[in-house]
């Protein structure tokens, strides 16, 4: 049971983005994960607990500030 190579579709998080314009992150994350639901929200600000697979936020105002994660 496991042990397997994981695919690009399950990839959760984008550390390579940070600092890119959003639209570049979008665009970067979608390729990997072209079913995400991309959420952009302000450094600090607060969520939602829940946990949803396609959900993607990212975190910062003109450019990325952190790691782009699924949840």
């Amino acid at each position: 049971m496991g042990g397997g190579v994981r695919s690009a579709a399950a990839k959760r998080s984008w550390p390579e983005v940070v600092g890119m314009t959003m639209e570049e992150a979008k665009a970067a994350i979608l390729k990997d994960k072209p079913d995400a639901d991309i959420v952009v929200l302000p450094v600090g600000a607060p969520m939602t607990r829940d946990l949803r697979p396609n959900r993607v936020r990212i975190f910062g105002s003109a450019t990325v500030a952190e790691t782009p994660r699924v949840g």
